[in-house]
């Protein structure tokens, strides 16, 4: 069975290269759902929609998803609203 602390471990291992900080702490990550106990979806932004390392970000983090003991399907839902903000970060990569 998948939990969602198995999706947190693996996605704070995904680094944004141009902020070297993980798409966790960075606030990328708005939503979490297991499914059936084994398919992922995650619900993510990025900093800008610009951002010219996203499809680097996306594939890592599908990459490190699947590898996830027992997981199913993994969909990553890419999305805008709202738009992320420094305030999103947590406290650990704000203060560093």
């Amino acid at each position: 069975m998948v939990t969602v602390k198995d999706v947190v471990e693996a996605l704070s291992q995904c680094k944004d290269p141009e902020l070297d900080a993980d798409i966790v702490n960075l606030g990328l990550i708005y939503n979490i759902k297991i499914l059936e106990g084994k398919d992922v979806k995650v619900t993510m932004t990025m900093t800008s929609p610009m951002c010219p390392v996203t499809s680097l970000i996306l594939a890592d983090a599908q990459l490190r998803l699947e590898n996830i003991s027992n997981v199913g399907k993994v969909e990553l839902e890419l999305v805008w609203d709202p738009m992320w903000a420094t305030e999103m970060m947590s406290d650990d990569i704000k203060y560093r």
